[in-house]
């Protein structure tokens, strides 16, 4: 939904819980990854930073804190040929290709489109103190990383770094095999200490890959009934056996079932972006006003001291 709010469309991100080849290859194109972990202060990364694509790859330094995430999906889409980015992130990408990674970050949180987009799926803050103090070790602080084929090559991008960092020639066809090894060890990296991170995976929108396959097993169903419909009707005698028949009535079952495994897939990516438009706006909806009258009627009616003091008790 924010890659939509920014005016891009045919993409979307999907949350992984395996690296296996079988599990990528089901979600069909995949744009780039994202590797979210709960940052620790301190960690030194010696990899040297790529400078021989600086102008052929966009790459943003992060200059806001809390827009790492809108800043990792941007990184992915800004790198892949062919998505629609639409008429403002398209602008963004043409305005900033000569800028060094400190401006296009800058560029990126001055942008008002992209800005909203990310506002609008921010959690209201009813109670907003004047003094911001600076995270501290105590400080739950998460970060996002994208990993993205491009030139050639497989690059880790991470916008608190002075670079992109190449790991390593890869293709189109073989860069999730290139990612795979580097996603695993940082994995290894953090498994030993905390269990609070994700993989997510910037995709081709599965409704769009799903009617492309509807149709042509469509097309398919169509062919094959219309060739088996002339067999049946250049049959000389009635009942006679006929290879070519059984054959075509053996491959439409298949394409028939296909086609209702494909609707059944479109119809759970339906009724998913229903779940996850429903799930953002009850995250997005102030209910203080809501808890406010409901305690205020409570003790109108004299009943939120004895709630409280049975709380107490359980507590105790």
């Amino acid at each position: 939904e924010l890659i939509s709010e920014m005016g891009v469309k045919g993409a979307q991100v999907e949350e992984l819980y395996s690296l296996d080849k079988d599990s990528l290859d089901k979600l069909g194109p995949v744009f780039g990854l994202i590797f979210l972990f709960k940052w620790r202060e301190g960690e030194k990364d010696d990899r040297p930073v790529s400078v021989d694509h600086a102008d052929s790859l966009f790459f943003a330094n992060q200059v806001i804190n809390n827009a790492c995430a809108t800043q990792a999906i941007l990184s992915i889409l800004l790198n892949t040929p062919g998505v629609q980015l639409g008429p403002q992130v398209q602008e963004l990408k043409d305005f900033t290709q000569e800028f060094p990674p400190d401006l296009k970050g800058l560029a990126i949180s001055n942008s008002e489109s992209i800005r909203r987009a990310h506002n609008s799926f921010a959690r209201p803050e009813p109670f907003v103190s004047d003094e911001k103090a600076p995270a501290t070790k105590d400080d739950d602080v998460y970060h996002f990383i994208s990993y993205v084929p491009a030139q050639g090559a497989l690059f880790e991008l991470d916008g608190l770094k002075p670079g992109p960092i190449n790991l390593g020639p890869a293709t189109m066809d073989n860069w999730l095999d290139v990612a795979r090894p580097a996603i695993e060890e940082r994995i290894a990296k953090y498994s030993a200490s905390e269990i609070r991170f994700n993989l997510m995976a910037v995709i081709q929108n599965r409704q769009e890959v799903l009617t492309r396959q509807l149709q042509e097993s469509q097309d398919q169903q169509a062919s094959l009934q219309n060739s088996l419909s002339k067999i049946n009707d250049s049959m000389e005698v009635e009942g006679q056996d006929n290879e070519s028949a059984s054959f075509l009535k053996l491959n439409l079952e298949t394409i028939n079932n296909q086609i209702a495994g494909i609707n059944m897939e479109i119809a759970m990516e339906v009724e998913k972006f229903r779940n996850w438009k429903e799930e953002n706006i009850r995250r997005k909806h102030n209910y203080i006003p809501f808890i406010y009258n409901m305690l205020r009627m409570l003790a109108e009616k004299k009943q939120l001291k004895p709630l409280i003091d049975k709380a107490r008790e359980l507590k105790a």
